[in-house]
Parts: structure tokens; sequence; C-alpha cells
């Protein structure tokens, strides 16, 4: 056993070892979904920074660097936009604090809009769930030297993650985000300055990558660069404008005014964080440019063997433990919130209404951490037929950002949008998005590459008519629909006094 292997598992361990003390707290309801509220702005500070920074920044973004060059940009740019946005919500997000974004969608649109805003989060969620066990199957087959198979090590992820999750809930992210996020933002800021040198300076990046690597839009990606590229920048801002994953850290704040002080620091964090993974996956493809050209080195995985070839081994250390930890972080993360759905906004809301006995929150607690399993097992055999991290994460966001974010932002921001328009366009942008997703199965002629069901209908990234049909049922239908009522308004719009 190497000495990589060692001491992840040490650190996995003594996670463990915390989350077992730390969920005796688990008492109730809130103690599950929100931590009983009371997460500091130091731990809400990391635990927004590990709730983002995933698999789909140290695995998706390296994909995408080692395709397209510096054109990988614009996955996290559109996260940057997103988090400055959030940062003149949080205070109004903890103030209406419930459990779900699916509270905000009922209030404002009505029962029917919970459910199918439900089942987006679903979807969405656990695929970002599957490719986080993906992430995991990298990272040990990485470390271990091809010991452990990617298959293997995906399994020991999904145990791993599954098992930490059902513990201890957000009790157990937020005590597990403050170490994760303090060794992800310490090692990649030291890492990136080494991989650079190691891989020769600008020049031999230069030399070494083909000219389309240095294109705004890069032709190597495939399918129409100008419309996919930006695509995947929408994509993923329209995710973190409306993700529940964070809503529920705003909710879990003590007062409004620490969540928002909270997504000012995220905002400063997530920026050097996202920008430094960028530019270490490409010096790192000039690198080993030759070996992925052969398939000796999955692009995917670029920044985790410049962990363990580029730079030294306590350094290398560090930085595979900053992608362990993104990947268990990430993991419970996008595990809890889809389980906090299943349970608050179908279960608990349309199947069992009656749960306001006080013996009845030992065995809700129970349920959700049996659903945390469930969903879990689903979320790995998701991730045994994935081919593309990168593509996952794609259609991950885009059916949350095109379902949920337009209406869910309607109505925190606007006085005007009504009930029937906010449910039309959550139900147009999910059935759009599904069938344009399937269509790339049934009729692959369509796809643009040809044959691929990745590829995008017709040569459009599904994102850009998903996003056309939610806005324009949100100002279209509005003008023509019976207008909010003055006590709904109440609850986003709270007279001051």
């Amino acid at each position: 056993m190497n000495i990589y292997i060692i001491i992840i598992l040490i650190y996995l361990v003594g996670l463990t070892v915390m989350n077992f003390w730390k969920s005796r707290k688990v008492k109730n309801q809130d103690d599950m979904m929100l931590a009983g509220r009371k997460i500091s702005m130091t731990k809400m500070v990391f635990t927004l920074i590990c709730t983002w920074i995933g698999s789909g920044t140290f695995i998706a973004g390296a994909e995408f660097a080692a395709k397209a060059g510096w054109s990988a940009l614009w996955l996290p740019m559109g996260a940057w936009i997103g988090i400055i946005s959030i940062y003149f919500l949080a205070a109004k997000i903890r103030t209406f604090g419930q459990y779900t974004v699916g509270d905000i969608l009922e209030v404002r649109y009505g029962p029917v809009a919970r459910i199918v805003g439900a089942i987006a989060i679903i979807i969405s969620f656990t695929v970002i769930v599957s490719y986080q066990f993906k992430a995991g199957g990298y990272i040990l087959n990485t470390i271990s030297d091809g010991a452990i198979s990617v298959n293997q090590g995906m399994f020991m992820a999904f145990l791993f993650v599954t098992i930490f999750t059902a513990i201890g809930g957000m009790i157990a992210v937020a005590n597990t985000d403050l170490p994760n996020g303090i060794i992800i933002l310490i090692s990649t800021i030291i890492s990136t300055p080494l991989v650079m040198i190691a891989a020769g300076g600008w020049s031999a990046v230069a030399a070494t990558l083909p000219a389309s690597h240095f294109q705004v839009f890069s032709p190597e990606f495939g399918g129409n660069p100008y419309l996919k590229i930006p695509g995947i920048g929408l994509s993923t801002l329209l995710l973190l404008l409306g993700v529940q994953s964070m809503y529920q850290k705003f909710y879990s704040a003590k007062t409004p005014g620490e969540a928002r002080k909270a997504a000012g620091f995220w905002v400063v964090g997530t920026i050097v964080i996202e920008t430094v993974v960028i530019v270490m996956a490409v010096y790192a493809t000039s690198y080993f440019w030759d070996k992925i050209q052969i398939g000796e080195i999955d692009p995917a995985a670029v920044v985790l063997q410049a962990a363990k070839q580029m730079i030294p081994l306590p350094i290398g250390v560090l930085l595979l433990g900053a992608a362990t930890a993104v990947v268990v972080s990430t993991g419970m993360n996008y595990l809890l919130s889809p389980t906090t759905t299943l349970m608050h906004d179908i279960y608990q809301r349309f199947m069992r209404k009656n749960t306001q006995k006080a013996d009845s929150e030992k065995q809700l607690v129970l349920l959700q951490k049996l659903l945390i399993i469930i969903v879990g097992s689903f979320a790995f055999l998701m991730a045994w037929k994935m081919v593309s991290v990168l593509e996952s994460a794609y259609f991950a966001y885009t059916i949350y950002g095109v379902a949920i974010t337009p209406p869910l932002l309607a109505a925190l921001v606007s006085k005007k949008v009504t009930k029937a328009a906010g449910l039309v366009s959550i139900i147009s942008a999910t059935s759009l998005t599904l069938f344009l997703k399937i269509a790339g199965y049934v009729w692959p002629s369509i796809m643009v590459p040809v044959g691929n069901p990745n590829g995008d209908p017709f040569g459009i990234p599904i994102i850009y008519p998903a996003i056309i049909v939610a806005l324009l049922s949100l100002i279209l239908v509005t003008p023509f629909t019976t207008p909010p009522t003055q006590e709904v308004l109440e609850r986003f719009f709270p007279e001051k006094k």
C-alpha cells in the first residue's frame, strides 16, 4: 500500500470518527436537514465552497481543459456571475427559510409546481451524485497506480459517501465541509505554481498544445463550439442561481445577516479555486499530451495525475486529499438534497400530512436515512454506465437550470409573475429538456456529431431552446392570468416596519 493511500485513508477515518461523534446531535428533522439552523458564518463559508467545488471542477473541468484548452474557463465563469447574484439574495433566502426550494415554488405557484419541481431536482441531483462516485473511482485508481480499478474505486466512493450522509445528515455535511474546504483552498493555491513550473512554463505549453486550445471557442470540443461552450457556462450559471443544496445552506445559517456575509467570502474563495484548477489542468494537459493522445491517461484525470507525477509528494498528497474531499463533500451535499425533497416535498406534503406527533420525528429521520441509501444506489448504477463526467454534469446542470431557476428567481424578485406562468414554465422546460435528451437515443441522425447521444439536436445545445421556453412562459402567460394575492406577496416582500 503506497503512502498516498495510507495518508488519505487516515484522513477519511478521522472524518468518520468525527461524524459518528457529531451524529449524536441528530434528534429531529431540523437537525437532519438543516443542522438545527445553527451553522456559524465560518462553517457556512466553507460548506458553501464545498457544496459548489466538486468533481465538476476537478474532473469535468479537467476533461474540458484537456479537450478545449482555455475555453474551459467558460465552465466556472457562469458560476462566478451566479455567486455574485446570490450574494444579494442570501438574506432573503434565509428570511423565507423553510427546507427546500419546493416550499418557495408551492407558496408562489401551487402544489403541482412543487411536484414537477421535485422531479427535476431528484433527476438532476442524482446525476450529480453519480459523477461524484465516478470521480472517486478516478481518484482511487490514480493513487493506487491502477491496483484499484475505476469501477472498484467508484463502489468504495459510493459506500463511503452514502454511509456518511445517512449517519448525520446536514450536521455531518457541515462539519465535514469545514476541514475539507480548508484543504481544498490551501492545496489548489500551493499546487498551481508547482504544476506550471513542472510543465516547463508558458513557452512549453504554447509549443505543445494545438492552436485550438488557445481559442475562446475551441473547435476541438465537438458540435458547434460557438453555441456549445457558452452553453456550458450558461448551464453553470443557471444551476448555481437556483441550486437547492445552496439554499439549504442559507436556511441553515444562524441569521440572515450571517448568510449574506458568508456568501461574500464564498464569492472570493470559489473564483480563486476554480480559476487555479483550470490553470493546473491546462498545464498538466501539456505535460501529459502524448499520453493523452494514445489513451494512456484519461483527460478527466489530468489534475489527479499532476498531483501524483508533477509536484512533490507532500503537496501532491494534499492536492489528492482535496480531490477526495470534494467527492465526499459534494456527494454528501447532493445526496442529502434530493432525499430532503422526497421527504419534505413528496412524502410529508402529499403522502403523510399528519407528522406533527412527537413520536414521529425519529421515524421521519430513519425514513430519510433509508431514502439516502436508495438514491445513492440509483446514483451508483448511473455512474457504472457513465461515459463522460463533463457531459453528465452538463445535462444535470441544464435540466435543473431551466426547470427550477427561472420560476424560482421570479418568485423571489417579481411581484407580478403569476401562479399559472410559473407552473407552465416549470412543466414546459422540464418536458422539453427530457424530450430532447431522449431524442439523441431515439433519432441519433439528428444529433451533431451524428450518432452521438451526448451531442446536440440539429447542432443546437438543449439549454438554449429550453431556457427560451422557460422565460417566454413567465413573460407571456403572466399578463393574461390571475395575479398573486397580497397574502402570498407578503411572504416574499414583507412590509418594513
